[in-house]
């Protein structure tokens, strides 16, 4: 397929060397630029220094993580850094083997394909990548029946950017032929502050030290987060304040939008008090817990529990969920005598 005939599924996030074509313009553009993940940008800053230096494709990279984490971000920084072009797409949306062979075939030396939702490949296209991913080959069946016969074709040198939420459904051949696997963990609350600061910055909007660190510690060690609660302490600030973002425009904002003073919004509380007050603090199966907050099982798991443990909140046991002391004290209830308990720090400190 002709490199003009394919289009982009997500050009809003596509990232070229020119500029970021974002919708808001917040991602970061540089590796210099990206706040937090300090050992992944030294080894990626290391990857990419070389490759360009020897003027070839980066080698494959896989992001692992929750959502909001920057995996995305990363893919453009890559395509940025080595002066390419990237080509985002999904798992899901790659049904066939001729749909990722078409792709595959139209890149151009150097270019960056960017799988989001990377385990969500079907098994058959999950093949068609190994022999290009190693080799620079791919094999296309022509004609059906005994009259059928495979078709190698060379592909030009490219870098292969996968991100994933779940490491764990990756399978082995898979995961192997990535030169460069890394996990993205929270962040923490002081780069979070930076990461407001600049989003407030680029957004024109005036915020105090305070009012970035509120925003910054109610955000679930998340920057897509982060950068959200801002434009929505902006919008309070601007009709209920005078524009400026001050600690107590950021407290009662986010207090208005629901955020209480973990970061956490009404589905997590919700799931908490449901946990507590209805099945006595657990232990719950995973599927009678999502059914009753009528979130899927699948965001439960991936998107409201990682922050909940990471806050010592809750537990996962051979048995199920269970709530900890920390958490019937948070919905206003008082803890039984045998609550586990759970981690004495948290990812951030609320005082």
């Amino acid at each position: 397929m002709p490199r003009d005939e394919w289009v982009a599924p997500e050009p809003a996030e596509v990232e070229t060397p020119g500029g970021v074509l974002d919708e808001a313009g917040l991602r970061p553009r540089s590796l210099a630029e990206f706040v937090g993940q300090s050992e992944l940008k030294d080894r990626l800053g290391i990857m990419l220094d070389a490759a360009r230096g020897r003027g070839e494709a980066a080698d494959h990279l896989l992001f692992a993580g929750p959502p909001g984490l920057g995996k995305t971000t990363l893919a453009g920084i890559v395509a940025t850094e080595l002066g390419a072009q990237m080509y985002p797409t999904s798992g899901p949306a790659i049904e066939k083997a001729g749909d990722l062979a078409s792709i595959l075939s139209s890149l151009e030396a150097g270019d960056v394909l960017f799988v989001d939702e990377i385990h969500r490949l079907p098994r058959i296209v999950e093949e068609v990548l190994y022999p290009a991913m190693e080799d620079l080959q791919i094999d296309v069946i022509i004609g059906t029946g005994p009259a059928a016969r495979s078709i190698r074709f060379d592909l030009e040198p490219f870098t292969l950017v996968g991100a994933t939420t779940r490491m764990g459904l990756i399978t082995g051949p898979l995961r192997d032929r990535f030169g460069f696997n890394f996990r993205l963990e929270f962040y923490s609350a002081t780069d979070l502050e930076h990461i407001v600061t600049r989003a407030a910055s680029i957004l024109d909007v005036t915020i105090s030290p305070e009012g970035a660190a509120e925003i910054a510690r109610r955000s679930r060690g998340t920057p897509r987060i982060a950068n959200r609660l801002l434009r929505r302490v902006q919008d309070f600030a601007e009709v209920r304040g005078d524009g400026t973002i001050d600690h107590e425009a950021a407290s009662d904002g986010l207090q208005l939008f629901g955020i209480d003073e973990l970061g956490l919004d009404m589905v997590d509380r919700r799931l908490l008090e449901n946990l507590c007050g209805n099945f006595s603090g657990g232990p719950v199966g995973l599927k009678t817990l999502s059914i009753s907050v009528a979130e899927p099982t699948e965001t439960v798991e991936d998107v409201i529990e990682p922050f909940l443990i990471q806050q010592g909140l809750l537990l996962r046991t051979p048995s199920g969920r269970v709530a900890t002391p920390a958490a019937w004290r948070h919905v206003g209830l008082t803890p039984p005598g045998d609550a586990p308990s759970g981690p004495e720090n948290s990812l951030f400190d609320p005082s």
